[in-house]
C-alpha cells in the first residue's frame, strides 16, 4: 500500500502547474533539478519540527544544527550534486533564549564548513515549538544529476556503509533504564548515538557512484524498504533483495538485547541512516566498491537485483521469499 506521505505528495503534484521549460526534475525526487548556464541547479528543503523529529530535552542545540544542514546536504548528494548555498527559516517559542540559538547556528556552521557550503540568509519567527527549515542549493555538471528514475532490470542494488545505527541511537536515547545508561557510555552506544545525532552526508561517495555508472540513487532517510520502494516506483521496476546481504550496523547487533529490537528490522525500516542506495550495472560494481574503499574507507554492499514488474521481494537465508512492504518513517502515520 502506498504510504500516506507519498499519496499526499502525489496529490499536491497534481495541483501544481507542472514543470517549466528549465525544470528537468520536479516534485518527487530528493531534489529538484533545474537547467542553469553552469550546468544543473539542485534545490531541496527539509523541515525539522520539535516533538516530531526531535526532543529538545534530549538533543543538544549544536547537534540539532548539524543535523538540520546535513539532511539537506544528503538530498543534494543523492542526486550526485555538490552543495553550494543554504538559507534557514527558524521558528522559536518564548522559552528559547539567545544562547540556545547561537549553539544551534554553531552546529549549522560546522556542518556547512564540512561541505564547503555557505549559509547566506534566512528568516526568524515566533512559534509554539521549535521549527527549523533549511533549504540548500547545489549544482551538478550538465546531465550529471542522478535521479530515482533510471534503474533498469538487471542492475545490481547496492548500499553504502551500514544501516540501522541511527534508529538504534534514537531508541537508546529514549530508554531510561540503568542498563541503557551503561550501554550509551560504551563504544557501541556512542556509535549509535553519533549516527542519530550527527549523520554523515555522502557527497564525495555519491560522486564516485555516479562516475561508476549509477543508474538511479536515493539517500536512505526514511528506511531501506521504503526508499527502495520509492526508487523502484520512480523507475517503473521491481527489486529482489537478499536479507542476509543487508549491511546491519555492528553496534546495533551488539546492543540488540538492550534495545529490545531486531537489528535487521531496524536496518530495513528505521530510517535516518543517510547512506546511499543506488543501482549499478553488474560490471560497474567492483570499480565502485574499490573507489569507495580506497578514497573514503567506506564499504559497498550488493543486496539484490532490479527486476521487471513492480514491488519489492525479500529473500531470507533459507531462500524463502516474502513481499518487502514499504515500511519506514511516515510523518502522516505516526512513523
Amino acid at each position: 500500500m502506498e504510504p500516506a506521505e507519498d499519496r499526499l505528495v502525489a496529490a499536491i503534484a497534481r495541483v501544481l502547474s507542472g514543470p517549466g521549460p528549465e525544470v528537468r526534475v520536479g516534485v518527487g525526487d530528493d531534489a529538484a533539478v533545474l537547467a542553469s548556464p553552469r550546468g544543473e541547479l539542485l534545490l531541496t528543503t527539509d523541515l525539522l519540527v520539535e516533538g516530531v523529529h526531535f526532543d529538545r530535552s534530549r538533543t543538544a542545540a549544536r547537534d540539532l544544527g548539524w543535523k538540520a544542514v546535513a539532511v539537506n546536504v544528503s538530498d543534494v548528494a543523492a542526486m550526485a550534486g555538490s552543495p553550494r548555498y543554504a538559507v534557514v527559516g527558524l521558528g522559536l517559542p518564548a522559552d528559547v533564549g539567545e544562547p540556545w540559538v547561537v549553539e544551534l547556528y554553531g552546529g549549522m556552521r560546522a556542518a556547512c564548513d564540512e561541505h564547503a557550503l555557505w549559509l547566506v540568509g534566512g528568516d526568524l519567527s515566533r512559534a509554539d515549538r521549535v521549527l527549523i527549515s533549511v533549504a540548500v542549493a547545489g549544482e551538478a555538471p550538465p546531465g550529471a544529476a542522478v535521479t530515482r528514475a533510471g534503474a533498469r532490470p538487471g542492475d545490481r542494488v547496492v548500499v553504502t556503509g551500514s544501516l540501522g545505527a541511527a534508529a538504534g541511537g534514537l531508541r537508546l536515547a529514549r530508554l531510561g533504564s540503568p542498563e541503557a545508561g551503561g550501554a550509551a557510555a560504551s563504544a557501541a552506544g556512542r556509535a549509535l548515538l553519533a549516527a542519530h545525532l550527527r549523520p554523515t552526508a555522502r557527497v564525495g561517495e555519491a560522486g564516485a557512484l555516479a562516475r561508476a555508472g549509477a543508474t538511479a540513487m536515493i539517500d536512505v532517510s526514511d528506511g531501506l524498504a521504503l526508499d527502495l520502494w520509492r526508487l523502484c516506483r520512480a523507475s517503473g521496476v521491481g527489486a529482489r533483495i537478499s536479507l542476509p546481504d543487508v549491511p546491519v550496523a555492528p553496534a546495533l547487533v551488539e546492543l540488540a538485547g538492550v534495545l529490545g529490537a531486531d537489528p535487521l528490522e531496524l536496518a530495513l525500516g528505521g530510517g535516518e541512516d543517510y547512506e546511499l542506495l543506488a543501482t549499478l550495472p553488474p560490471e560497474a560494481v567492483d570499480a565502485a566498491r574499490t573507489e569507495l574503499g580506497e578514497s573514503f574507507g567506506l564499504s559497498l554492499a550488493e543486496i539484490g537485483d532490479i527486476i521487471e514488474g513492480e514491488g519489492c521481494t525479500a529473500v531470507d537465508a533459507e531462500g524463502r521469499e516474502r513481499a518487502l512492504r514499504p515500511m519506514g518513517w511516515n510523518h502522516f502515520a505516526g512513523g
